[in-house]
């Protein structure tokens, strides 16, 4: 796949670019678990019927407030969700969670080639740590970046800008070089867009086959992962 616009890299040189970026929920790990148990809980908490299954299957990805805003809840009511949720993955939800197989050889194996590693999700930075840390990856990173806890920054474009800079590097709207990402949602295919970095869409995550559309190429497994990653590097 390479529908990608005009002002993103589309040669196969892209996945080259020698700083990869992360995400980390369906990318990484498989956080389905806790994040399905922790948004029903918050749905009980202010009296919502049990999701759909259209609702669980679109609710990773994007920020847990931005997910309660867009059911038209008033915005009292959302903040009361938001605590419910968080109040539960703080506690158990976060370890409801298990690292995709082949994960860490494709870290690996990126690392070793030279390319520097960080993470840039949407997801509340201090559980980012936790969780990578939990299962030993965290070293594998330069840094691991996410949303702030305060909300102020929780746009993927907004988190990836904060990931490079604190690798050095400044984030330019429409072309930023040598970076790609690393996905399963189209939040990421597009915050990534935004900086007119390239991204590769993982398919072993949370995202609908249409949410690849914008995206560099896909990746149908880990292993085909590590194998594109390898014969670029």
């Amino acid at each position: 796949m390479t529908s990608l616009s005009t002002s993103l890299s589309s040669a196969p040189s892209a996945l080259s670019a020698p700083i990869v970026l992360f995400d980390l929920d369906g990318t990484l790990t498989d956080s389905a678990p806790g994040i399905h148990a922790g948004f029903r809980h918050a749905l009980a908490t202010i009296g919502q019927p049990e999701p759909t299954d259209e609702m669980i299957d679109a609710v990773i990805g994007p920020p847990m407030i931005d997910t309660f805003r867009s059911m038209g809840l008033d915005e009292d009511v959302v903040q009361q969700a938001v605590a419910a949720y968080f109040e539960r993955y703080d506690s158990v939800g976060w370890a409801e969670n298990a690292v995709f197989d082949g994960i860490e050889k494709v870290l690996i194996d990126a690392r070793d080639s030279g390319r520097r590693l960080a993470v840039a999700t949407s997801k509340s930075e201090r559980f980012a740590i936790r969780i990578l840390e939990h299962f030993e990856l965290a070293h594998y990173f330069e840094f691991i970046g996410g949303a702030s806890d305060d909300g102020s920054r929780r746009a993927k474009s907004d988190v990836i800008a904060h990931s490079l800079r604190n690798l050095g590097v400044t984030a330019t709207e429409g072309a930023t070089p040598d970076v790609l990402m690393v996905g399963d949602r189209d939040h990421d295919v597009l915050g990534a867009a935004h900086w007119g970095i390239p991204a590769v869409f993982v398919e072993w995550g949370y995202g609908f086959p249409a949410e690849a559309e914008r995206a560099h190429t896909t990746a149908q497994t880990v292993a085909h992962l590590g194998k594109m990653l390898d014969a670029a590097a």
